[in-house]
């Protein structure tokens, strides 16, 4: 396979090649990711010992997504560093969480007060990063489908509902897949190969959403995911992921920037569809 030239390309080789990486490959693979300044810095060593994970699965890692060895591997990380690119979003998250201490959790003021500066820092990222998610395609995989499923379980319940709301707001007809009574099975079995399933979901993934993904995949939907990660499970097998990264706190994941995310493709969609010709996009929307 073509090495990868840049981190946007290396996340996508990360996530095609995904099925084929050894579960220790997968595991470099996603501290790789997660912790790019450290592949940058450290010799393989270093972060194997920061890691736990063998030195040895960096470099087979490396080697399948056509690099040389984990020096060539290193050089890709390294240069976006070199241009005094920006710390990255988990760094960052670690730095905060660091700094930041709640002295008194009973607190009600001093706890959101760390939630709000949670969730700017989640927002900065978000921001930072906008270029790189592929909003023109997912919005036109949206205006395409006969008709929108959304699904989100758990944590991921509210963004679901939110945009499942903000989509029949702005003209296009979406359904949320509820799973309630215990028919989710029977719900995605409404999707059929003309629609699209929009799949949300966070560690830890909810089993339920991975089921559904399988099955509508099954039945030729197409399949948008907005998640952590490449190497997510919901991921896997989707036209289009949309990676983002909420912070934590306290064992608590924010939603702002997924929630922000959700807003932004029922806006987006609106303001596509009214430039468009189609009258009425924009008309009494009260998102």
């Amino acid at each position: 396979m073509d090495k990868p030239a840049t981190l946007d390309q290396l996340r996508d080789a990360i996530g095609l090649a995904s099925d084929s990486l050894t579960p220790r490959a997968r595991a470099a693979a996603q501290y790789a990711l997660e912790h790019p300044n450290d592949i940058a810095l450290q010799p393989v060593a270093a972060v194997a010992q920061a890691s736990g994970i063998a030195a040895s699965a960096f470099i087979r890692m490396a080697q399948s997504l056509g690099f040389s060895g984990y020096g060539e591997l290193q050089r890709l990380f390294l240069a976006p560093l070199q241009r005094a690119a920006a710390p990255s979003f988990r760094e960052r998250i670690r730095h905060f969480g660091g700094e930041l201490a709640i002295e008194d959790p009973s607190d009600p003021t001093e706890v959101l007060r760390a939630f709000s500066q949670a969730n700017m820092v989640s927002l900065e990222h978000l921001r930072d990063d906008a270029g790189s998610l592929d909003l023109d395609r997912a919005i036109r995989m949206i205006r395409r489908a006969r008709l929108v499923h959304v699904l989100g379980l758990r944590r991921s319940y509210a963004v679901a509902a939110y945009l499942a709301y903000a989509l029949n707001r702005v003209g296009r007809p979406s359904v949320q897949i509820t799973g309630l009574g215990g028919a989710i099975a029977e719900q995605a079995g409404a999707v059929g190969p003309s629609d699209l399933l929009i799949a949300i979901s966070f560690p830890p993934y909810a089993a339920d959403t991975l089921q559904v993904c399988e099955q509508v995949q099954r039945a030729g939907a197409k399949r948008l995911a907005i998640t952590d990660g490449v190497l997510s499970p919901v991921a896997r097998g989707a036209e289009l992921v949309l990676a983002v990264n909420d912070a934590g706190l306290l064992g608590f994941r924010s939603l702002t920037s997924a929630m922000c995310l959700a807003q932004t493709l029922a806006m987006g969609l609106a303001f596509r569809d009214r430039r468009g010709g189609q009258a009425g996009a924009l008309d009494d929307i009260d998102c």
